[in-house]
């Protein structure tokens, strides 16, 4: 759970970062960023995927106790 929180918190900053960075645009988006928008993509998609699996998890653990 706490990577997912951890992926709301990094990439979208990370992002930002990356978005203001010159190396980013030249007419257009630069190799730099869409290699960049792409690791982003697939991190903050993962992140969401584990924090969810743990929020499952989590909520089988308390079902299962009761």
């Amino acid at each position: 759970m706490l990577f997912g929180v951890w992926s709301w918190i990094l990439w979208p900053n990370f992002l930002r970062n990356i978005w203001a960075d010159d190396r980013s645009w030249n007419d257009g988006p630069t190799a730099f960023f869409l290699i960049h928008l792409a690791l982003t993509i697939v991190s903050f998609a993962a992140g969401n995927a584990i924090g969810w699996l743990g929020i499952k998890g989590l909520r089988a653990t308390r079902t299962s106790r009761t």
